[in-house]
């Protein structure tokens, strides 16, 4: 395994990602509208037919938000970048931005299959990334110099886990309906509830 090479301080990296979830959630708001020339009967008809997209976009701001919030996480106690870790992180930016897609199948084809596959595969991959730049950043003290974290520690991961294993099984349960995977991503609340539960009894 070659050598990794110091890259800077991550302060580029977070911007960089602060940028791309910024952009990704702005791009679901894009497909919301209603046309105008409408009557009053036309009118309801255009707001009723928008639910399903108000409900796959309030999911996916939920899940950017969330990766979000846990890639800071993850940088908090960083002080060095290498090659490595600039490389997980762009990926899951890569994959991150292209999260709009799959949540327009999501509107647009809910109850296809190949919907809910598509989208489960995408923020497992993505937690994946997060989950393996947490397990770096505990393995690497150099990129903290030296200091303690509790980044990548076995509550830490819990949450992570769960939610790529919940998003995961979505895509061979997606043979039998996307609506059947779709409620299957319902099991997230009470799973974060009893992570949330194990996370404090463990501190």
């Amino acid at each position: 395994m070659g050598k990794s090479i110091p890259a800077g301080g991550p302060e580029r990296v977070v911007a960089l990602a602060d940028g791309v979830f910024a952009i990704a959630i702005t791009l679901l708001v894009l497909d919301l509208s209603v046309p105008r020339g409408l009557d009053s009967a036309q009118y309801q008809e255009a707001l009723y037919e928008l639910l399903p997209d108000f409900g796959a976009y309030a999911l996916s701001v939920a899940v950017l938000g969330g990766f979000w919030r846990d890639h800071r996480r993850i940088f908090g106690p960083v002080r060095q970048v290498d090659s490595r870790l600039v490389s997980l992180s762009l990926l899951g930016l890569g994959i991150a931005a292209l999260l709009p897609f799959p949540t327009r199948l999501l509107a647009d084809y809910g109850g296809e299959p190949a919907s809910a596959a598509i989208y489960g595969a995408a923020v497992a991959a993505l937690g994946a990334t997060h989950l393996a730049m947490s397990v770096l950043v505990a393995r690497r003290p150099g990129l903290r110099d030296g200091a303690p974290t509790d980044v990548g520690s076995g509550r830490d991961l819990l949450d992570p886990v769960v939610t790529v294993v919940v998003f995961l099984v979505t895509v061979p349960l997606a043979a039998l309906g996307g609506s059947q995977a779709m409620l299957w991503w319902l099991v997230l609340i009470p799973a974060r509830l009893w992570t949330a539960r194990t996370a404090r009894r463990v501190r």
